[in-house]
C-alpha cells in the first residue's frame, strides 16, 4: 500500500512494510521511495530518494525515524504510479 512517510526533514511517498530484524537493525523497508517537493503554491514534484547515491529500489530505515504515515491524496498516488511504472 502506498503511503506518505513523514521524516523529520523530508516527506516521502512509497510502499512501506515492517520487517523482523535484530535489535538495533533497520525494521522498515520502503520500496521505490520518492521525495515530495513543493515547487510552487500547491504544485509538487517527486524524485527518487537517494538516487544520487544508490540504484537500489528499496531503502531500509529504523521505524523510530518516521514521524507518521498517512494516506496520500489520489493526485499524489497517480503521479507516483506514473513515475514508477
Amino acid at each position: 500500500m502506498i503511503k506518505v512517510i513523514v521524516l523529520p526533514n523530508q516527506i516521502l511517498i512509497g510502499t512501506i512494510e515492517e520487517i523482523t530484524s535484530e535489535l538495533g537493525e533497520p525494521d522498515c523497508k520502503i520500496t521505490k521511495p520518492h521525495v515530495i517537493k513543493e515547487y510552487s503554491e500547491g504544485k509538487y514534484t517527486m524524485e527518487p530518494w537517494l538516487s544520487d547515491y544508490t540504484k537500489q529500489d528499496y531503502i531500509m530505515i529504523h521505524s523510530d525515524k518516521i514521524l507518521t504515515l498517512v494516506e496520500p491524496k489520489p493526485t499524489f498516488i497517480e503521479q507516483y504510479e506514473t513515475l514508477i511504472n
